[in-house]
């Protein structure tokens, strides 16, 4: 076993940490052969000396994984089962059941089913729990369970799964699914057009023209683009969505990099569909990388309104670097820059505080820089747009309740308490949330907030130390101090956490389509981009035309 350890795994190591030094290489040859030799020497030692066996497979994977960790969280190593999910991102097809599953603690849960897809035909719902994949218990595995629900087209997979406290069993036909970029594009007004992009896929761009081109057959002389939520993709294909609406030629991104040859500038390279239409784009906090391209370069070129909330602030470039054995590392290579020269990375992961998270940059180091027009714009933490929304950032609490499941796990027992609802719309009552307040304490529901778990965690630390009989009755009380405060919290965002309750309700019945058809008539951020592009005055106004 030691030889082949040998020959399987010292040699992909030494090749992996080659290919990371790069263009430096001869630079810091003898400290890197160094280090490669004494990492070799432990590892070879370890494998040989520990007093059990152990997997040389799985402390290599995870050895490689925290090794990148200290960089930055996208430059990641995958293995031969992570190259799967891999591909699915870039390119929106795979073969599997059309469903969003995650893995919490040791239970699969079903977040979303796609509509007219394998898991939506089997019956599944969100809310399910998957408990048995064929002959494997869920809880026996490991690793990515959802990996046996992956296959050939055509495949049969049996499948168990906890509902509502009953197991049901079901035969799920495995088909090929396509995660569409576009999910979703119609008129809002016999004049505006509204265009989601969830993600940046090899077919995003053509998907964005075919919506575009659609609407404006139909009428649409105004556009709206809605990135809230997109966390980016292809680069290229960001470009490629700037060309539909700007001249060929013009500037979109420029990336820089320590190695010369990452130095690009990337141009549209298309003709356009329309350098005129008025455009708004919403972003919000999830807003990130491809989209801030989008979303960065149409602000500072002027052509476009940007509304909502600062978007995440990702300005670093990614790219998939072939290894040995079938394995991939996905490498930071360079930053970008936006048109007018910014970069709107936000969180500095060369610096970090004492839990050990990047640094924030701080708003008062924001470089100002201008737009093509003049207009004022900042570098530093994400687009900020044109338009502010306060709306379209969720509150701390409500992100909590987001984060852990709360209002995903009371819209799966209001589905299933309203089981006619159909295609109506619900209204979510003061009598709904104050049930909803009665769920989250009945289910002993923790919002798991940084006070809350500081407080737990120093109970822990008292159990250790045998302290905890001298503090109990203090902990308790402030326990229920802060437990009160979250509780006022609630009440505070009632509406913000109504509106939520609402869109997974409606996902529920009618899948996300129903979400963004109804966002078409409701929602604020819409509302919004809709009465700016009604206003030509506004418009211009704030792109410097008059």
């Amino acid at each position: 076993m030691r030889r082949f350890f040998k020959k399987r795994f010292i040699f992909p190591v030494i090749a992996t940490v080659f290919l990371f030094v790069g263009a430096s290489f001869k630079d810091d040859f003898f400290e890197i052969a160094k280090q490669i030799e004494i990492f070799t020497e432990l590892f070879k030692t370890v494998n040989m000396n520990y007093v059990d066996e152990i997997n040389p497979a799985e402390l290599m994977d995870k050895s490689i994984k925290s090794m990148l960790a200290e960089l930055d969280p996208y430059t990641n190593y995958y293995n031969e089962q992570d190259i799967v999910k891999y591909k699915i991102n870039n390119t929106g097809e795979y073969t599997g059941i059309g469903a969003l599953i995650t893995r919490k603690e040791d239970k699969l849960i079903v977040k979303e089913v796609y509509k007219s897809y394998p898991a939506d035909k089997a019956g599944i719902k969100p809310g399910d729990e998957i408990i048995q994949i064929g002959d494997v218990k869920v809880i026996d595995i490991k690793d990515d369970a959802s990996q046996l629900m992956q296959g050939a087209k055509n495949t049969k997979i049996e499948v168990k799964y906890n509902r509502q406290g009953k197991t049901v069993a079901a035969q799920i036909i495995l088909d090929e699914v396509e995660i569409k970029a576009v999910p979703y594009y119609s008129k809002i007004d016999d004049k505006t057009g509204y265009i989601v992009i969830s993600q940046f896929n090899k077919k995003t761009s053509q998907e964005t023209k075919e919506a575009l081109e659609a609407l404006k057959k139909d009428g649409a002389e105004k556009i709206i683009l809605d990135l809230r939520g997109n966390p980016g993709g292809l680069l290229q294909e960001a470009v490629n969505v700037c060309s539909l609406f700007v001249p060929k030629n013009e500037i979109i991104v420029t990336t820089k990099s320590k190695v010369e040859k990452y130095n690009n500038v990337y141009k549209t390279t298309r003709e356009p569909v329309d350098t005129e239409i008025p455009l708004v784009v919403i972003v919000d906090g999830k807003s990130a990388s491809a989209s801030e391209i989008v979303s960065g370069a149409l602000q500072d070129l002027d052509r476009a309104i940007i509304v909502g909330s600062r978007s995440f602030g990702k300005g670093l470039v990614q790219r998939p670097l072939e290894l040995v054995y079938g394995t991939q590392v996905k490498v930071t290579i360079s930053r970008y820059y936006t048109p007018s020269g910014r970069c709107i990375q936000a969180l500095d992961y060369w610096h970090k505080d004492k839990n050990g998270k990047a640094v924030r940059t701080d708003a008062a180091n924001y470089n100002a820089f201008k737009t093509k027009k003049g207009r004022i714009v900042y570098d530093g933490g994400g687009i900020q747009p044109d338009v502010e929304l306060a709306e379209t950032k969720l509150n701390y609490i409500t992100d909590l309740l987001v984060k852990n499941d709360g209002i995903f796990n009371y819209a799966t027992q209001y589905y299933y308490k309203n089981p006619t609802l159909g295609d109506k719309i619900p209204t979510i009552t003061d009598a709904d949330f104050q049930d909803f307040k009665l769920y989250l304490k009945k289910s002993n529901f923790s919002l798991d907030s940084d006070t809350e778990m500081a407080l737990k965690s120093t109970l822990s630390a008292a159990k250790k130390e045998k302290l905890e009989e001298n503090i109990t009755q203090e902990y308790q009380q402030l326990l229920s101090a802060i437990q009160k405060s979250e509780d006022k919290l609630l009440d505070k965002n009632q509406s913000e956490i109504k509106k939520l309750i609402l869109e997974e309700v409606i996902k529920r019945f009618q899948y996300k389509e129903g979400v963004y058809q109804y966002y078409t008539k409701n929602n604020s951020e819409i509302k919004k981009a809709s009465s700016i592009l009604n206003n030509q005055t506004e418009y211009k106004q704030l792109l410097k035309m008059i």
